[in-house]
Order: C-alpha cells, then structure tokens, then sequence
C-alpha cells in the first residue's frame, strides 16, 4: 500500500561527556581520530600518543566541564534538535531519525543499529550538524558512518536503502536567517548596536588540513560575510565592524589566526568597550562556547578594559534553524516543501 516515504534521518555531532568521569574517555576517543590529527607514517603511534594526551589533559578539562554543570549538554541539545526535526518534516515523509555523535555517546554504532531495528526504509540522509563542510568535522564523521556501517555488515544491497548526504549548508538562506535573528536579539541590549565590535569566533583547524585543501576557513568566511550583508540590510543599527577568529586550539603546530584571546587583547588595546561574540560555527551550546568563550574569554575582556561584553546563543532549536535543516532533509530526497501529499512511494529511488 502507497503511503509517505519512510526515511532515516541520521544527525551528526561531535559529542560530549556526559560525566566528570566520561571526560579521559572522551578525549581518548578524541585524540584517536586521524582526521583531529593525522601522524602520517607515525600512525602505530597513534594510541599510546592519544592515551598521553588525554591522561596529561582530562583533570584540566574536567576542572571547566565541572564549571558549566558537571557534563556536556550537546546530548540534550542535539536531542532537542532530532525531535523539533522530526516534527517539521513528519507532514512530508514518515521519519526515523537518530544521533550519532563522533566520540562519545550516542556513538554512530548506536545510530547504525536504531535504523537497522527500525526495519524497511526508503532512504538515509546523513545530515551532519556542521554548517562549514571539514575534514576534521564532517568528513570525520560520515568515514565513521561507512566504517561501522562495513562493519556490522550492513552493505549495500535490497536490504539497505540508498544515501543521500548533506555535506554542508554554510551559505543555506535559512540558517543565515537564524543567524541573523539570534544577533539582532542581543543587539538590543545595546544602548547603540551601531558601535559594537561584532566578533566572529569559529572553532579552530590545524594548517595542515588547510593546506592539504580542507574548505573550512572558506566557508565560514562566505557564512560571516552573507551573515553581515543581511544583517545591515534588515537590522537599523548593525555594527559598523566585524572581525572573524579561531579558537579552541590544542597542540603546539600552527592553527588559523587570529586566536580568539589575541583578537581579544587587540581590541582592549585599541580601546573598545563593547564586543558581542557570535560562536558562528557551533550549533549547540558545549564546552566551547559556555567555558571557552563565555568564562575564560569574558574573564580576559574584563582585564583588558572592555566593559560590556555579550555572547550571542547558539541557534540551537530555533525555528529558522529548524526549518533550515526541514529544507536540507526534503531536498536531499527530492520532496517538494509545498506539496507534501503528492510525493508517495515505498520503493527506494
């Protein structure tokens, strides 16, 4: 009997620990990652370097998890996101969507067995929560996916539907839009938005990914500069100036610059007094922007004399975002947004 296609819908996260305790695993599975950092020929190195990376590291981690509640929150934010999903394409298609974090829980094993017990389905989107497209984010993520997917067996064949993958959506005219409101929102808590400095801090990538022709530091200047553009046109009062960062740097080789603290230093030095921070690559709150940015980097401003210091939140589950990631999932398996009736099928494409 013809009825609405039956879809998996996989979400892609980096994960976070869920306890003080999941911290050295986490950072294990972490520094485990060749695509996080590639050893080359040194690969046999590869875990015992991860082991003394996260058994040096994972007090200190720990000490900023212990800060911001004892865990990460990017399980239950993602989990807020899956289900706000579910609901804005479930008029279209019948959904069944699933997490699958990178390194910690839910891992993409758990994902893989979700959609295999789930039973017959039409089509996968791999739809990964990373806007700018990296080696180190979403090409990390969907190796992980086809790795546990060979794994447990699951190949290509009648039994396992086909894949459509979004592998980015960094310029999508939804998320902009998200972007653009969540700022305009704290905006207004400025006497005069007009001469805010609004400094962009996107988490950091190794040069060595850069240099080999990662896409990254591309993307999320096309996303910072679609972002400004609607932004002065729409917005009475949008900053003057923007600046774009990295942050989250780890290891002694060269990162994208500027860092986040030497934009930071730079502008007290110059003067500046009110900065609004947007986390332009994080879709969630974690560890990056709540400790990172909103202790650490607030905590510095503070001594370098800028006086009024703001972050914007992450989209999270907005419904500008939502209705991003809607579009993205019906594009992916060529569903049209405004006649949900008319695309019914059982049978794989």
């Amino acid at each position: 009997m013809a009825g609405k296609k039956r879809v998996g819908i996989v979400l892609f996260q980096l994960g976070g620990p869920d306890s003080l305790e999941a911290v050295e695993p986490f950072l294990l599975n972490l520094f485990l990652d060749p695509d996080i950092i590639p050893l080359g020929p040194l690969g046999l190195l590869r875990r015992p370097i991860a082991k003394l990376i996260s058994s040096r590291r994972w007090k200190l981690v720990a000490g900023k998890y212990a800060e911001i509640g004892r865990r990460s929150p990017i399980a239950t934010l993602t989990e807020r996101q899956r289900v706000r999903l579910v609901e804005a394409v479930s008029p279209y298609m019948d959904p069944v969507a699933v997490t699958a974090m990178r390194y910690w829980r839910p891992m993409t094993s758990e994902a893989v067995a979700s959609l295999r017990k789930a039973g017959a389905l039409d089509e996968i989107v791999l739809l990964p929560l990373y806007p700018q497209y990296s080696y180190a984010t979403t090409l990390s993520s969907l190796k992980e996916w086809r790795r546990v997917v060979q794994q447990a067996g699951w190949e290509p064949s009648s039994v396992r539907p086909p894949e459509r993958t979004v592998e980015q959506f960094h310029d999508h005219p939804l998320y902009i839009q998200a972007l653009v409101e969540r700022i305009g929102s704290v905006l207004r808590q400025f006497p005069d938005s007009s001469r805010i400095h609004l400094v962009f801090s996107a988490h950091g990538l190794p040069m060595s990914l850069v240099e080999k022709g990662d896409p990254y530091p591309k993307q999320i200047e096309k996303t910072v500069r679609l972002v400004c553009e609607l932004g002065a046109r729409l917005h009475y009062g949008w900053p003057k100036i923007h600046l774009l960062c990295y942050q989250s740097r780890v290891g002694p080789s060269k990162w994208l610059e500027p860092s986040l603290p030497k934009t930071l230093e730079r502008l007290g030095h110059e003067g500046v007094k009110e900065v609004l921070i947007v986390p332009v690559s994080f879709v969630t709150e974690h560890i990056e922007t709540l400790h990172e940015i909103n202790i650490e980097a607030r905590e510095e401003a503070e001594k370098l004399g800028i006086e009024t210091f703001r972050m914007m939140a992450a989209l999270g589950d907005s419904p500008l975002f939502i209705a991003a990631l809607k579009d993205l999932v019906l594009r992916a398996v060529g569903i049209s947004a405004d006649k949900p009736s008319e695309r019914l099928s059982t049978a794989p494409r």
